[in-house]
């Protein structure tokens, strides 16, 4: 009984129909501080100016800018790791390859070391 339930695949929650909260990186983050903002700017509103109608267009747009730039500001952390990612693999494998040859930068910086004292 306990294995069954592991074996469904994970329901995931769609925003507007296309867009999938649980598949696609940044955007749990970015619902999620969106919802917050909506709800500081909304309610922030509406202790300021007690205009109820108001309050909620300024929600909806708090909401918009705040997942909008959650969603920028994340995506371009992911790029950027994702880059540094791939310099580290490709030194590990430059690393592998040239070990002990001539073209060794470690075997160079050691004999130039060694030849100066």
């Amino acid at each position: 009984m306990a294995g069954e339930g592991d074996s469904e695949p994970r329901k995931s929650f769609k925003l507007l129909g296309f867009l999938d909260v649980g598949t696609v990186p940044c955007s749990r983050e970015s619902v999620l501080y969106g919802s917050v903002g909506s709800l500081v700017v909304g309610l922030g509103h509406f202790l300021a100016t007690s205009r109820v109608r108001r309050s909620c267009d300024f929600a909806v747009g708090g909401f918009i800018c705040t997942m909008l730039g959650y969603w920028f500001y994340c995506r371009y952390n992911l790029a950027q790791q994702r880059i540094r990612q791939r310099m580290i693999q490709e030194g590990m494998k430059n690393k592998l390859l040239f070990e002990g040859s001539s073209l060794d930068p470690e075997k160079k910086q050691m004999g130039n070391g060694g030849s100066d004292s």
